[in-house]
């Protein structure tokens, strides 16, 4: 081995006192020259960013003085510009005024419902009409159901007050008086058709099978005249229509009747409350306070004189009037909410504990009945009428049309415990009505008298061939019932201008999309999506008043019409039924020249405010690439907003170079064209008042 290397190098040389100190020294001077940098750089971007505050705050209260300036002006301008609404509701009732006139001088023979004599005398004359066959029961049944929709229209379109307590208590009475003489006149002429049973018996089975299909009604009579034991399924006319029925049944004295009324006489009656128009006037009331505060801040801090407030007050005073002139009952319930918070709570845990269900029992707050009433009955068959000598001999029982008891109320004599099974049902399910989700069955209970869905087992629904079947204990009247709410809440909404005074609504739930164009003071359904594929309907094409058409649709399984109960049952963007209330009134004087929206923004605000997406629309197809514009509106203000649907923060910050201003017209005005304008200031008033309707009753900024 080699000699060991030495080591290479010198010792480090060790730092001295001194030059520790200078060290450290350096480093806290190189600290705080950094702290003294930070704390100047801090200061100057903290004045820089107080000073862009204080620009902006002094921006924004000159915004706020400049809008506060004008709310007066602008107010008094859309109190003009809002004075189609009493013009229109002044129409509607020239319009009712005229409709009577034009039945009286028609003399057509039937009477106006209206008016109590007629329809009392038409009753009467009707009950002492006997031996009517089924043929001619269902003839007269068409003007009867007639009468009955005018008297529930009157009850739905008159405004509370011009319609006084003894007139909603007299048409109830005849609505009711006409539904249960109109059945018992069904149950009579079946009688009638039973007596003739065995001359009308069927030369392969023996029996009568009588099938009469009409627009309103479809009948199905089956009399047991063989009594064959293994004869146990009736089927009508070569269809799937029909029962199962247990061998008891099968070698009785019986007659089957399936009465499919395509409307809903067995439903009670909607009640039109008296305290319905309290509850308005206390709402009423209550906002006028409201507006009363806002204009003696207004006035003080303008220091004007009384005669601005008063128009202001003008202003408001007929949104509260057309407030409580829209017909329909359910929007005047769901704006109840106006009420103190107190107030609105001890409201609805009173409707609450007033609600209590049984078990099993429908709720008709919640469910809609649907494809009318199938009314399944057992009867005993009376009586043949027998030949003899060129005369036709029959035995009228006194009683008239019995039903057999099916189970009866003693099995004593009955040995087999299964000897009463249900009944297998096969309905047919009405090609004009709409089941998101298969249909639930219910049957009456005459005693409640409500729906209720025990005693049935055993449902299978076949949508293709829009059957139904199912086991019933006991036979009675039977309906089909789907959620209300199934198409609430909607996943967004547009409102776009087609034409002059013409505009078409779209609502896109889970399930649907429906169009609906309005025009002057008519609405039609323009087409249905389901599953994003075109569905036709019987609705299509038809033009109804706003009221008209909202039953119609609800009829169809459509219903994106919110109740006063509705919100029990849905989530929902509440906002503060005052301020929805001006937003739609706004909204539909610009309906015209601007196209509106659902904007994700407006779940997020509060709910004193709203937000919609807007921009101009004066051609009647849609535009390509639509640059919206986004909206706040509190009731008294409105503004433009900096963020679009594709922001990621929500802001309230104002869009740059614009305004405060009191109403969304005046908002719009700022940017509008003159053309745009132009339409708007041109708007037919039924128009504008068939949109706000159709708003109101839609109530797309809290559904949505």
């Amino acid at each position: 081995m080699g000699p060991k290397a030495k080591k290479s190098g010198r010792k480090k040389r060790k730092i001295t006192k001194a030059e520790r100190l200078k060290q450290l020294q350096e480093e806290e001077e190189r600290r705080q020259r950094e702290e003294e940098e930070a704390r100047v750089k801090y200061e100057k971007e903290e004045m820089e960013r107080l000073e862009i505050q204080r620009i902006e705050k002094e921006k924004w209260h000159q915004l706020e003085a400049k809008d506060l300036e004008r709310r007066n002006e602008e107010l008094e301008e859309l109190y003009l510009l809002e004075g189609c609404f009493p013009e229109a509701e002044k129409l509607k009732r020239d319009t009712r005024l005229l409709s009577q006139w034009k039945h009286y001088i028609q003399c057509d023979g039937s009477p106006d419902p209206s008016i109590s004599p007629e329809i009392n005398t038409f009753i009467s004359l009707w009950k002492e009409e006997t031996n009517e066959t089924l043929e001619e029961v269902i003839a007269k049944s068409k003007l009867v159901l007639n009468l009955i929709d005018k008297l529930k229209l009157i009850l739905l379109e008159t405004p509370p007050y011009d319609l006084e307590d003894k007139n909603i208590i007299q048409y109830q009475g005849s609505i009711l008086e006409l539904q249960e003489l109109l059945h018992l006149k069904f149950n009579i002429a079946t009688e009638i058709l039973l007596r003739q049973a065995s001359t009308l018996a069927d030369l392969d089975s023996g029996n009568m099978e009588k099938v009469i299909q009409d627009e309103n009604v479809t009948l199905y009579v089956w009399a047991n005249l063989k009594k064959n034991p293994r004869y146990k399924s009736v089927r009508f006319s070569e269809t799937q229509i029909g029962f199962e029925i247990p061998r008891i049944l099968a070698t009785s004295d019986i007659a089957l009747r399936l009465l499919h009324t395509h409307y809903d006489h067995v439903t009670p009656l909607c009640p039109v409350p008296t305290s319905l128009q309290e509850h308005t006037a206390t709402v009423t009331h209550f906002v006028k306070d409201e507006v009363k505060n806002e204009e003696a801040a207004i006035s003080k801090e303008l220091q004007e004189e009384g005669k601005q407030r008063e128009n202001e007050s003008s202003s408001v005073q007929e949104e509260e009037t057309k407030f409580e002139e829209q017909g329909d009952s359910e929007v005047q319930m769901s704006f109840v909410q106006e009420e103190p918070e107190a107030t609105k709570f001890e409201l609805e845990m009173k409707l609450l504990s007033e609600t209590v269900l049984s078990d099993n029992e429908v709720d008709l707050c919640q469910f809609t009945t649907l494809g009318g009433v199938y009314h399944l009955d057992i009867l005993e068959l009376p009586p043949q009428c027998k030949p003899m000598k060129g005369w036709m001999i029959v035995e009228i029982l006194k009683e008239g049309l019995q039903k057999y008891i099916y189970p009866p109320e003693t099995t004593e004599d009955v040995e087999t415990e299964n000897a009463f099974p249900p009944i297998e049902v096969t309905l047919e399910v009405q090609e004009n009505v709409i089941f998101f989700e298969d249909p639930v069955v219910a049957r009456w209970d005459a005693e409640g008298k409500h729906w209720q869905t025990d005693g049935i087992s055993n449902v299978s629904y076949k949508s293709e061939e829009r059957l139904i079947t199912f086991s019933l204990e006991t036979f009675g009247p039977v309906t089909l019932i789907q959620d209300s709410h199934i198409n609430m809440p909607f996943q967004s909404w547009e409102l776009r201008p087609l034409d002059v005074n013409k505009v078409l609504l779209t609502v896109t739930t889970v399930f649907t999309e429906i169009q609906i164009q309005i025009k002057e003071n008519l609405c039609m359904l323009a087409s249905i999506k389901l599953n994003n594929k075109k569905h036709s309907s019987i609705l299509e094409g038809k033009w109804m008043t706003p009221i008209s058409f909202i039953c119609a649709l609800k009829e169809a399984g459509l219903n994106i019409f919110p109740s006063g109960h509705s919100h029990f049952y849905v989530v929902i963007n509440y906002k503060d039924p005052l301020v929805e209330m001006k937003a739609y009134r706004q909204l539909a004087l610009l309906s015209s020249a601007f196209a509106f929206g659902w904007s994700k923004w407006n779940t997020v605000c509060n709910s004193k405010k709203v937000i919609v997406k807007l921009k101009e629309h004066l051609t009647e197809e849609p535009t390509q690439k639509p640059n919206w514009t986004n909206l706040m509106f509190s009731g008294d203000r409105a503004q433009r907003l900096k963020i679009n649907e594709n922001s990621e923060a929500f802001s309230e910050a104002l869009q740059e170079e614009t305004e405060f201003h009191s109403t969304l017209y005046h908002m719009v005005k700022d940017f509008a064209s003159k053309k745009a304008m132009e339409k708007i200031r041109s708007s037919n008033c039924q128009f504008i008042d068939s949109v706000c309707y159709m708003l109101l009753s839609t109530r797309l900024l809290s559904y949505s």
